[in-house]
């Protein structure tokens, strides 16, 4: 796979610094420039090959909603900004993510490996179905099965559609057992299918009959997740 060419667009330049600093520790990111005006980015995207436009939101002249309603598909974007009001708008403009600043490299990495991801094929999954210990027995559940977990103190409920099983478990051992680009944790408390999913509201998702809310910790990384999945 060839390199990703990253372009920034931002009127600080601390904030530039610092991209440029997390780019040049990604061996399959290539820093391509940067510019502090909106105008200037969208004349050099239009005539050169560029990948990944780390975009700011408030800058002067042009904004960044306004670059990217301007460039349109011609590359990958991902929003930067101090202020998280902007996440939906951001998201609605096929943005591929939102960091918020200050921006921390374990964010970065995380946000940058999901545009690696979706430009390489999808591995086979080894195992479609998980083990559980739920009271005296070892049960099998297929992971195609699973709508939703929900935490209940010390225990974990998995819900199918024709059960429902309680297990004496933790999200942080159960989770690393469960395909990342199946299952999201949505909520302190939940842990859904991705597939399972009928309805997206700002701060809740429905599986089946059930709503189930979507905390404020959790939300970024899942509407980037699911924003990578809409055509």
């Amino acid at each position: 796979m060839d390199k990703i060419r990253c372009l920034i667009v931002d009127d600080e330049p601390l904030a530039i610094e610092i991209l440029e600093e997390y780019i040049g520790k990604v061996p399959w990111l290539s820093f391509v420039g940067s510019f502090d005006k909106g105008i200037e980015a969208i004349e050099h995207i239009n005539n050169s090959a560029i990948d990944l436009l780390f975009l700011d939101i408030q800058m002067p002249d042009l904004s960044g909603i306004q670059v990217a309603q301007l460039i349109g598909k011609k590359c990958d974007v991902i929003f930067t900004t101090a202020y998280n009001h902007y996440a939906v708008e951001g998201f609605e403009l096929d943005a591929k993510d939102y960091l918020l600043k200050p921006i921390s490299f374990e964010r970065f990495l995380k946000s940058v490996q999901r545009i690696k991801g979706s430009q390489e094929p999808l591995e086979k999954e080894a195992n479609d179905y998980v083990f559980v210990k739920t009271e005296y027995k070892t049960k099998k559940i297929r992971l195609s099965d699973i709508l939703y977990i929900e935490g209940m103190k010390d225990y974990l409920r998995i819900v199918t559609p024709n059960e429902k099983i309680m297990i004496l478990q933790s999200f942080s051992k159960l989770l690393p057992t469960l395909p990342s680009n199946r299952f999201s944790r949505v909520h302190k408390s939940f842990v859904i299918a991705i597939d399972a999913i009928d309805i997206i509201e700002k701060s809740k998702v429905k599986i089946k009959e059930q709503w189930i809310p979507i905390g404020e910790s959790y939300k970024e990384d899942f509407l980037s997740e699911i924003q990578r999945r809409t055509v």
